[in-house]
């Protein structure tokens, strides 16, 4: 597997450690997997954008094929073909001021900065790197995780429903307790999705942000 294309896990599965809970109360950290390097730093992955790629090259390439036919009929004693005559004309006439002009600057310039974007940034934010492990890089989905730590959550007594968000610096829990104290509701769910996300294997470990409310009486 290459390193430009991630392997993108879309169904991870986690073991449940046992005594989960009370390690997340004490605040112990396990030692991590054998085999598994923590930590050092990996960059997002690059999105190979093939779309604004193939779109620039085609008008580009159009553009190109116009000018120079249009060259090579005027060195061969043709006329000039109308919309380049016309387009010469309207330089040569309009001022800088004038309103298409300008609009026509600003389409340029905004076009310039979304290229320039394109090609700074390396986009795939669904994708969280994971830890390498055997020389593979891989990627898991954020939808994956947040599906496997709402997994992770709805295990926890007296949760009765959860969301979870992954981002890509911070995880987000909202749940709802039904029965047993807010306060150990929250503490049990922080310990447990704690654990979840150390069992994720990614290689920047978000922080995570837990909110447990009562659910609205009717």
């Amino acid at each position: 597997m290459s390193d430009s294309e991630p392997d993108t896990r879309s169904s991870p599965t986690l073991e449940k450690a046992s005594g989960a809970t009370e390690r997340g109360r004490a605040g112990h950290d396990p030692a991590p997997e054998p085999g598994v390097v923590d930590g050092g730093r990996a960059g997002r992955f690059w999105s190979t954008r093939r779309v604004p790629a193939i779109v620039v090259g085609l008008v580009l390439l159009g553009a190109a094929g116009l000018f120079l036919y249009d060259v090579a009929a005027v060195r061969a004693d043709r006329p000039a073909m109308r919309w380049r005559r016309w387009l010469a004309d309207q330089l040569a006439t309009r001022h800088l001021e004038h309103g298409w002009v300008v609009a026509g600057a600003a389409v340029a310039v905004v076009l310039g900065l979304w290229l320039l974007v394109l090609a700074l940034t390396p986009g795939l934010r669904k994708s969280l790197p994971m830890r390498r492990a055997g020389g593979v890089r891989a990627g898991l989905d954020r939808a994956a995780a947040s599906l496997v730590l709402r997994d992770r959550a709805m295990e926890v007594a007296g949760v009765q429903s959860v969301r979870v968000d992954v981002g890509r610096r911070r995880v987000k829990a909202r749940a709802q307790s039904h029965f047993r104290d807010v306060d150990e509701v929250r503490g049990d769910l922080d310990a447990a999705l704690s654990d979840g996300i150390r069992q994720l294997g990614l290689v920047r470990k978000p922080g995570l942000s837990v909110h447990v409310r009562r659910p609205a009486k009717r």
